[in-house]
């Protein structure tokens, strides 16, 4: 059974951006309340004041003694008794980055990356109702119920979007080149994550190609009849077990021809039920 959690670790390490702890140590002068952290999307963070006359620790409470800017992993003393930093103090702070991208925002590429994967298919589960009836019950597709021969398939199609995000990023990025001769190749970086992207949903695609999964997944679909007498299409309905005795489910697929609609505003004599 797949779990987000699960999920986040495969992501990550595709990417390479794993989380790190890191330690801050800021030395007081009487002059500042805000000091930058060595690492942006922090989280888990303990903050405490060490003073050395006399000699206590004071661990900091959040919101109270300071306001922690998590994503641009910065700290902000607000309790009087310690902002500004004064001395013979010492503001150490011990957390733990997240990397490039948080939980939240891989959260979002992983439900993205579900949506797609698991597109127009259900669970279809048989049982037998309490008056001894067959039933088949059809739900969909989480990261609970997903096959395991799929996670990898999710896991490389997130990466495939965050990938993305990074390439967005990376193509404004343009060459450096100096009058001394000193040239910077920036656009590279992009150009490989471009030739990255490119192998790793080929990757992809072979491997739903050989599950036929995904949105690329071949489908076998009813072509609508439409009635000579009323000009009507002829309703149709979902495909059901011979032992299935549930109620008829109605199909409603999707009808082409916004392009051919009558704008002209005028009405039509015609009869619904009889004909047109």
């Amino acid at each position: 059974m797949a779990t987000l959690a699960g999920m986040l670790r495969r992501i990550r390490s595709e990417v390479g951006d794993l989380p790190a702890p890191f330690v801050d140590t800021f030395v007081g002068g009487d002059e500042l309340s805000s000091y930058d952290l060595s690492e942006v999307n922090v989280t888990s963070v303990l903050a405490k004041v060490t003073t050395t006359t006399p000699a206590s620790t004071v661990e900091l409470e959040p919101d109270t003694d300071y306001v922690l800017n998590a994503a641009e992993g910065s700290i902000l003393l607000i309790n009087a008794d310690y902002s500004p930093l004064r001395h013979g103090q010492t503001l150490i702070v011990r957390g733990r980055s997240e990397g490039l991208f948080t939980d939240a925002d891989l959260e979002m590429y992983v439900q993205d990356a579900m949506t797609q994967q698991t597109y127009g298919r259900t669970l279809k589960t048989r049982y037998r109702d309490g008056h001894g009836h067959i039933r088949y019950e059809l739900e969909p597709i989480d990261l609970e119920t997903l096959p395991p021969v799929e996670e990898p398939l999710v896991a490389y199609l997130a990466t495939v979007n965050v990938l993305w995000t990074l390439a967005t990023d990376a193509a404004t990025d343009i060459d450096v080149s100096t009058a001394e001769g000193t040239f910077v190749p920036r656009s590279q970086r992009y150009r490989q994550l471009m030739e990255h992207l490119a192998e790793l949903q080929g990757r992809y695609n072979t491997l739903a190609q050989q599950l036929n999964v995904g949105i690329g997944r071949i489908e076998q679909f009813q072509l609508r009849r439409v009635s000579r007498s009323t000009n009507r299409l002829v309703p149709i309905f979902q495909p059901r077990e011979y032992d299935d005795t549930g109620k008829p489910e109605r199909l409603l697929p999707p009808i082409d021809g916004d392009a051919y609609d009558d704008e002209s505003g005028v009405a039509s004599p015609l009869y619904p039920g009889t004909w047109g």
